[in-house]
């Protein structure tokens, strides 16, 4: 997990970020912790923090059924892929 991790306002122990970082895993399991910074504000923190980005895989429906590549397919299947109306995203 790469991060990068800021404290402004005051020190901290290692061990109390180590929390802060283990707070954010906890809540977010399926999610690696890109940044954190943490704001002390007297006897309060504030954490501000951003994941890295999650990778995305085109997902199309051909006659009911969820596929992500088509590596798969038989001649047929690809050639309905093929004729099939495409529709823009504006």
């Amino acid at each position: 997990m790469s991060k990068n991790i800021t404290v402004v306002g005051g020190d901290l122990p290692e061990q109390e970020i180590n929390r802060y970082v283990e707070h954010i895993a906890g809540r977010y399991p399926n999610r690696a912790l890109k940044s954190l910074r943490i704001e002390v504000d007297g006897e309060y923190v504030n954490l501000t923090y951003e994941f890295e980005p999650v990778p995305f895989e085109r997902i199309r429906r051909i006659t009911g059924y969820l596929v992500g590549t088509m590596d798969r397919w038989n001649d047929a299947k690809r050639a309905e892929e093929r004729d099939r109306v495409k529709h823009g995203v504006a």
